[in-house]
């Protein structure tokens, strides 16, 4: 078991970004919403859903394989002349 210390706003902030590039991902991109109303019931179905059928958010990589893919993405831009 290991102890990791985060700022709590941080972690719960991350967690509600996630959580609204899921909705997009999901939904959002996929649909074709002829106007505001066909949005937010589309919205609105799938906040239905996710309260039915709750699930937990796995994270798929490790700290560091996301620090090494940010820092060579720090490297690309950094080397690209502008």
């Amino acid at each position: 078991f290991h102890l990791h210390f985060t700022p709590t706003s941080a972690s719960w902030l991350n967690l509600v970004e996630r959580w609204f590039a899921e909705l997009t991902q999901k939904k959002l991109k996929r649909g074709v919403h002829r106007s505001v109303q066909a949005l937010e019931r589309d919205i609105r179905a799938w906040l239905a859903d996710w309260n039915e059928h709750p699930r937990p958010f796995v994270w798929t990589k490790t700290a560091d394989e996301i620090l090494d893919k940010v820092a060579a993405y720090c490297r690309r831009i950094s080397d690209s002349g502008h």
